[in-house]
C-alpha cells in the first residue's frame, strides 16, 4: 500500500516510507513482504479472498452513515459476531481459536501510535482552513495566521502552539465544511443582523447544541428589546458556554424565561447556582442554606406555583469562596506590641 511503500524493487525488498518505519517500531514487529508478479501470488491469496467476502456480505451496499464514527461502531459490531463464526474444516470459531493464541502475543505499548498527518494550513478570511478539500471553521481570532493541523482518520484538531482551539469530525466529501457556532461569536456580535442566515447556526441546530432554550430565550430576547438588541443578548449569553458548562448555561436560560426576564447578568447568576447545586451533595453540611437564604447569603425569591428560587438581581455575582479559613494571627499581632523598659523600672525600685 502507498502510506507503506515508496517504491517495489526487485524480489522482496521495498522502499518503505519514514511513517511506515516509525510505526513499525512503535509496536516491534517485522514485515514480510511478498513476491511480485504471478510468482508471489498465492502468498496473500487467502488475506486478499478474506477481505473481498467481508466485503461482500457486510459492506454491499454501501452502509448509508452520518459520519465515520457511526461507520466504526458497525464494524466492531460485525468484529463480535465474526468471532462466532467457524471456517469451513474446522471444529472451533474464529474467536475462540484467537483466545488460545493472544497469550503467544506481544503486550501492546502504553501509549499509542500517533497516526495523523501533520499540516500547517492558513486560515482564510472566512475563518476556515482548508484540508484535503475540505473546509473546517477556526476561532476568528486566528484568520490570517499559520496554524498547526493534526489529520486523524476520524477527526481534525487544529492547534495553537501547542494547545487545541478546534475539533472536527474528519469530512468523507469534497467541498464540505463543518462550522462551530462559537467560532464566529466576536463577529456576529458587531454584526447581528447576519446571525439568524448564519450557516453556523443552522449546524448548531442541526447538531443539537443550539437547543429549544435557546431559541425561547432568543424570540423573548427580540420581543422585549427588538431583533438586533435582542440578537446580541443571546450571542452574549452563547458568550457564557466558554466559561460555564453547557448544562449550567441552559439551566440559567430556563430559569430567566420563566419568570420573563432577558438579562445576560441573570443568566450568568442562575447558571453559577446551577453548578453549586449540583456540587452540592449533602445537605445539611457547612455549605447549606438556611430558609429564605442561599450558601452566599443572598436573598431568594420564590415563584408562584413552580417551586423554583430565583436570586434578585441586586446580588454580588461572585460564586461562592470555598476557600479554607484565614488562619489566627493573634500570636503574630502580641509581637508587634510594644515591650515596656524594664529597666527603668528596676531602677525607680531601688531608689
Amino acid at each position: 500500500m502507498k502510506p507503506a511503500v515508496k517504491q517495489v524493487l526487485f524480489g522482496r525488498s521495498r522502499t518503505e516510507s519514514a511513517r511506515w518505519a516509525a510505526f513499525k517500531s512503535w509496536y516491534g514487529y517485522s514485515v514480510f513482504y511478498c513476491t511480485p508478479g504471478e510468482e508471489g501470488a498465492h502468498e496473500k491469496g487467502g488475506v486478499e479472498h478474506e477481505g473481498g467476502r467481508f466485503r461482500r456480505k457486510h459492506l454491499v451496499p454501501p452502509p448509508e452513515i452520518e459520519s465515520l464514527a457511526e461507520l466504526n461502531e458497525r464494524l466492531a459490531a460485525i468484529d463480535v459476531a465474526e468471532d462466532a463464526r467457524h471456517v469451513h474444516g474446522r471444529p472451533t470459531s474464529i474467536g475462540f481459536d484467537f483466545e488460545q493464541e493472544r497469550p503467544l502475543l506481544r503486550p501492546l505499548p502504553a501509549d499509542g501510535y500517533d497516526c495523523g498527518i501533520d499540516l500547517t494550513p492558513v486560515v482564510h478570511r472566512n475563518g476556515r482552513v482548508t484540508v484535503r478539500q475540505c473546509y473546517y471553521a477556526v476561532p476568528a481570532k486566528f484568520i490570517g495566521l499559520k496554524v498547526r493541523v493534526k489529520l486523524k482518520a476520524n477527526e481534525l484538531w487544529i492547534y495553537d502552539g501547542r494547545h487545541v482551539v478546534a475539533r472536527h469530525p474528519r469530512l468523507t466529501r469534497r467541498y464540505t465544511f463543518h462550522d462551530i457556532l462559537d467560532h464566529y461569536l466576536e463577529i456576529l456580535l458587531v454584526k447581528p443582523g447576519a446571525f439568524a442566515g448564519a450557516s453556523a447556526l443552522a449546524q448548531a441546530r442541526a447538531e443539537g447544541g443550539f437547543t429549544k432554550t435557546h431559541e425561547a430565550f432568543w424570540a423573548a430576547a427580540k420581543q422585549k428589546c427588538g431583533d438586533r438588541e435582542g440578537t446580541r443578548q443571546l450571542i452574549e449569553v452563547l458568550l457564557l458556554h466558554r466559561q460555564l458548562p453547557a448544562h449550567a448555561v441552559i439551566a440559567g436560560m430556563a430559569t430567566v424565561v420563566r419568570i420573563g426576564s432577558i438579562s445576560t447578568d441573570l443568566v450568568a447568576i442562575e447558571a453559577r447556582k446551577a453548578i453549586e447545586d449540583t456540587e452540592d451533595t449533602d445537605p445539611g453540611g457547612p455549605d447549606a442554606a438556611s430558609d429564605g437564604e442561599d450558601a452566599t447569603g443572598v436573598d431568594e425569591v420564590e415563584l408562584a406555583g413552580e417551586g423554583a428560587k430565583v436570586i434578585s438581581l441586586h446580588t454580588r455575582r461572585l460564586p461562592a469562596d470555598h476557600r479554607p479559613a484565614l488562619p489566627d494571627m493573634s500570636k503574630y499581632d502580641r509581637l508587634l506590641a510594644p515591650v515596656k523598659n524594664t529597666s527603668s523600672t528596676m531602677k525607680g525600685s531601688s531608689a
